[in-house]
């Protein structure tokens, strides 16, 4: 076993949060859960709990320029215990707000949270991991994905036992403290850094870091790949509907999320083998092929299909393979990286939907095409140029 393996049961602890955070980031998402907070707020439109789901890419970018910095200065202990008393405050703030402002307060402190622990946690666990960054980045992926599987049998064992969903809302904010309560405690690696007398400035860190055009390209799979996911996850069955005609095309998200969940398996047994790079210009281009041929062929089975190979080739899968790359080829600001690559995806996220809510479906399409096709060009330089910027992150070490 390798001298990191002392901190494995250390990375399973920091994990947990993100099965937490694939509860917060899906619960807006439930009729119930929507219906419940209108009722609870004095409201009678559930479409206004939209608006407080959007507060969480808000906070989202509020924290991410700061929160990435801190994670390098303080240590990635300091972020990830600051984004799970966020996420708790976050899911304490819903059960009690009795209004619709206080909901929204807390939401924005619940996309602050996912910030520091996307540059806390995940810079640790490929901290922990080393070299198998892409795996590491990958397991935050499943941890969301097991919580948003298992959250509708909550839901509904809850409203079987006649209870309030509000206590989904108390257990996983609950259950989210114990979990910073623990992160205050286990064993990590920055520890050992600090032992050994290890001294570096950020600023210096940045400067030394020689940001070029590949890497830009890099960051800017980050926006590209974020758009194919999130266009598809918004607009598609949308053009299901009207488009192809089919009645009832919710059935989409179930294959979307198996291809998705797949994905994350395949390719965290795949990284071990073959550099997570490859699957950069790999899945966005199975993902173009497939996106094509829903807007050609047109018919409900090609719509299943695609679904399925959009979850598996673009459903955030890309993303975690970004910054675990951006991890790897600037290891001196691992914290740093994540920020930046995750406010690409945020900008990605905000603007690329706002342009989709004014068009209709089969264009939105076409635009996911274009954007997923400009992804795949970007990839290809990066893949090209790879070894030169592996090269220059070994120097800067």
């Amino acid at each position: 076993m390798n001298n990191k393996s002392k901190f494995y049961p250390s990375a399973f602890v920091l994990y947990l949060n993100y099965f937490i955070h694939g509860i917060g980031c899906s619960v807006l998402g439930q009729a119930v859960i929507k219906e419940s907070l209108v009722t609870q707020w004095g409201l009678s439109d559930v479409g206004l709990v939209t608006m407080v789901a959007a507060a969480l890419g808000l906070g989202r970018l509020i924290a991410l320029p700061f929160a990435g910095p801190l994670s390098d200065k303080l240590g990635r202990r300091i972020a990830s215990i600051i984004g799970a008393g966020s996420y708790a405050i976050f899911f304490l703030g819903l059960a009690f707000s009795p209004n619709m402002a206080v909901a929204y307060v807390a939401a924005v402190l619940g996309g602050i949270a996912n910030s520091f622990l996307d540059c806390g946690v995940i810079p640790c666990c490929v901290e922990i991991l080393e070299p198998r960054s892409s795996m590491a980045t990958m397991l935050t992926k499943f941890s969301i994905s097991c919580s948003q599987l298992l959250l509708p049998f909550m839901i509904g064992a809850i409203t079987g036992a006649n209870l309030s969903l509000n206590i989904l809302l108390y257990v996983a904010g609950a259950a989210i403290l114990v979990i910073a309560v623990a992160v205050f405690f286990i064993p990590l690696p920055e520890a050992e850094k600090k032992a050994a007398g290890e001294k570096t400035s950020l600023v210096q860190d940045i400067k030394n870091a020689n940001f070029s055009i590949e890497s830009i390209a890099l960051i800017l799979i980050g926006f590209t790949g974020t758009a194919t996911f999130q266009l598809w996850l918004n607009c598609a069955q949308d053009f299901a509907k009207e488009v192809v005609g089919i009645a009832d095309p919710s059935k989409m998200q179930t294959y979307y999320s198996f291809g998705s969940l797949a994905a994350i398996i395949v390719t965290t047994i795949l990284v071990n083998k073959i550099k997570g790079v490859r699957f950069i210009f790999v899945y966005p281009l199975i993902a173009t092929v497939m996106i094509a041929a829903v807007y050609l062929l047109r018919t409900p089975a090609i719509c299943y299909i695609g679904a399925a190979v959009v979850g598996y080739s673009a459903g955030a899968v890309v993303l975690q393979l970004v910054t675990a790359t951006a991890n790897d080829l600037f290891p001196r600001i691992k914290g740093t990286i994540t920020s930046i690559v995750m406010i690409a995806s945020s900008l990605s996220n905000y603007t690329i939907l706002s342009v989709a809510g004014k068009m209709q479906p089969a264009n939105i399409l076409v635009m996911n095409i274009v954007i997923t096709i400009i992804g795949v060009l970007l990839a290809l330089f990066v893949n090209v140029r790879y070894n030169k910027l592996l090269e220059k992150a070994e120097e800067s070490k």
